[in-house]
């Protein structure tokens, strides 16, 4: 028999020694995607359907109105937030409830970032990419057939997409995306950046890049563990996740770059709030017996 064991970790000081503690999420179930307004003000995501909601004290669930597995977590406002995840299972909630909104879709969406509640993509299997415009979802024209697993959007209104094998591309704010060299072929799941000069993908087999504005390059992650998340509070403080309760931390306050691994035997997934001081993420523990 399988147990899943799920937990949720703050980082309830600025030290960068300072350890991680436990929350009670009130779940069992894999949670996959975490985001949140402020500190008060968090979600997360998982299977079944699960969204929990974190007020600054305690975690609750609550009703989202599907059982499909809902892979991850994007808003714009604490009453402007989405899902998205199975079979083109995109939601929305306004403050207030979940509701579905159509996505065109039967494809697995498996990211989704926005600059504003009114200009948000999705990206998924078979590389599809969806524009919500507020009020309703289009299909954009993709430059891949690769599945894409992460997407991000600069306040500079440009948007960038990783995926399969080394995947990358890139939207200007028009309607057309396009690809760019990645240099690796691993498999990248996320991404994220501080600015249009300064993004952070990662991905497999530790994989870890860096966008400077004019091409990507690779960083030593000092892994090889499989990253599934990356975010920061500014391009000096970034935190990248993964399996194996990989917690890594690239931060100019130490040595140009520095890389914590502070857990081990979970999978890991990681969002932030307001600041670096204020850092959530999710793991799930799976145990035989």
């Amino acid at each position: 028999m399988q147990i899943m064991l799920i937990i949720f970790l703050l980082i309830p000081t600025a030290v960068l020694s300072a350890g991680w503690s436990s929350m009670t999420s009130g779940t069992s179930v894999w949670l996959k995607g975490v985001w949140g307004s402020s500190g008060k003000d968090v979600f997360a995501v998982g299977e079944s359907g699960t969204i929990l909601h974190y007020n600054g004290s305690t975690w609750s669930a609550m009703t989202s109105g599907t059982q499909e597995a809902l892979e991850a977590v994007w808003g714009s406002s604490s009453m402007d937030v989405f899902a998205v995840g199975a079979n083109g299972t995109l939601l929305h909630y306004n403050g207030s409830m979940w509701s579905p909104i159509a996505s065109g879709t039967d494809n697995w969406l498996h990211g989704m970032w926005g600059i504003s509640g009114m200009n948000a993509f999705c990206v998924g299997n078979s590389g599809i990419i969806l524009n919500y415009n507020g009020s309703k979802c289009s299909q954009m024209s993709s430059w891949t057939n690769h599945h894409l697993f992460g997407v991000w959007c600069s306040p500079g209104l440009r948007a960038f997409a990783v995926g399969e094998g080394g995947t990358i591309g890139q939207n200007n704010g028009m309607m057309m995306w396009s690809g760019m060299t990645s240099g690796v072929t691993n498999d990248l799941r996320c991404i994220w950046g501080s600015s249009d000069i300064d993004i952070f993908a990662a991905g497999d087999s530790g994989t870890m890049l860096h966008y400077n504005g004019s091409g990507w390059s690779t960083m030593t992650s000092w892994t090889e563990n499989f990253l599934s998340s990356v975010w920061g509070s500014s391009g000096t403080d970034v935190f990248a996740v993964g399996n194996n309760g990989t917690i890594l931390r690239y931060s100019e306050q130490t040595t140009c770059s520095t890389w914590t691994d502070v857990i081990e035997k979970y999978d890991t997934y990681v969002s932030g709030t307001t600041s670096w001081t204020d850092v959530i993420a999710c793991y799930s523990q799976y145990v035989s017996q």
